[in-house]
């Protein structure tokens, strides 16, 4: 199966990042990343990482304080750093199912809603969109202006599916945990991957979880 590229900007929202990338590991999902560099200023503020650009920890990135070998299973994931634009998925001729920018900060999305490519994972979003691929963007980003909207409007137009990191509370969440998995498996479901994040909606009777 063709791998994903994910992206990490500089937005809030890691959190989310690091449990799409679990559950990619997890189901041994090729996955080329790239994190740009307010993303990793981003990381280090929310998950306390502080990450070298040309060689991150991954498995510390993905699984955090988790210490079992099989948890921190990341040969599933390609580093690329933002600046390597002769990266394999800077072209349309490699292969990938898909790419997810989560969190997508407003500089990324107003870069892709303008057709501007300064570095790699603008670049990688540029050619999903021009080989017809699936762009997911993951904006995390209140209040929004109204240049935010036009660009969201813009890059919507295009066949982006933008899936805003606004989880729904229907699944009486009892922690961050459960908001999170709810924007994850979002995502998930944009790709079609099978998952147990979230139960689905079956009316107003059924609030069960899945633990």
């Amino acid at each position: 199966m063709e791998g994903l590229i994910v992206a990490l900007t500089g937005a809030s929202g890691m959190p989310y990042a690091r449990r799409l990338l679990q559950v990619l590991c997890e189901k041994g999902i090729q996955v080329h990343l790239s994190i740009s560099e307010a993303g990793l200023l981003v990381i280090s503020e929310e998950l306390g990482l502080g990450l070298d650009i040309n060689n991150p920890d991954l498995a510390t990135l993905v699984w955090g304080d988790k210490d079992t070998s099989s948890a921190r299973d990341v040969r599933s994931i390609w580093y690329h750093k933002v600046t390597q634009l002769d990266a394999p998925i800077a072209s349309g001729s490699f292969p990938t199912r898909g790419m997810i920018i989560i969190p997508c900060s407003m500089n990324t999305l107003g870069a892709i809603a303008n057709g501007l490519a300064y570095n790699l994972i603008q670049r990688a979003a540029s050619v999903s969109l021009k080989e017809n691929r699936k762009l997911i963007l993951v904006p995390r980003e209140t209040p929004l202006n109204a240049i935010n909207l036009e660009n969201m409007l813009k890059v919507a137009n295009a066949g982006v599916h933008l899936i805003p990191a606004m989880p729904g509370f229907w699944h009486h969440p009892k922690r961050v945990e459960d908001l999170v998995d709810f924007i994850v498996a979002k995502v998930l479901d944009s790709l079609q991957i099978e998952h147990t994040l979230l139960v689905p909606y079956e009316g107003p009777f059924s609030h069960s979880r899945q633990l």
